[in-house]
């Protein structure tokens, strides 16, 4: 994918990259995440809705890597779709964390809460 085909998704509208997010996610089956050099992943703080935690999400490394291009402490990793849903999502929903699937360029991003991402990633996998 080049710059201008990354650039380009990046900028859609919030619920056109969380569709994509969705449809590459099911094919690849793999979710990316940015840790830094202690290993901790990135967990943001809104002050949206009386402030909460959320894990922001990628579909692929690339868009990870253009998230943290102006911080070179953030690494992309990526978690295997199964571990995810299995270990991550329960682990995030205990914990009362969020996630935020696919920050755009406008700073938008699809919060969404552990089960309902869930439901929508097995209903993606079913399709396959």
């Amino acid at each position: 994918m080049n710059a201008e085909e990354l650039q380009a998704i990046i900028d859609l509208d919030c619920e056109a990259r969380y569709e994509y997010f969705l449809d590459v996610t099911g094919e690849e089956r793999e979710i990316w995440i940015l840790i830094n050099s202690d290993e901790h992943f990135l967990k943001l703080h809104s002050e949206d809705q009386g402030g909460f935690e959320y894990l922001p999400v990628w579909p692929t490394t690339e868009f990870a890597e253009a998230y943290a291009a102006n911080d070179s402490d953030l690494q992309p990793k990526n978690i295997p779709l199964p571990q995810f849903l299995n270990r991550w999502l329960p682990g995030l929903k205990k914990d009362g964390i969020e996630i935020g699937v696919f920050p755009g360029s406008d700073k938008s991003i699809w919060i969404t809460e552990a089960t309902d991402l869930e439901q929508d990633l097995r209903e993606e996998l079913n399709r396959f």
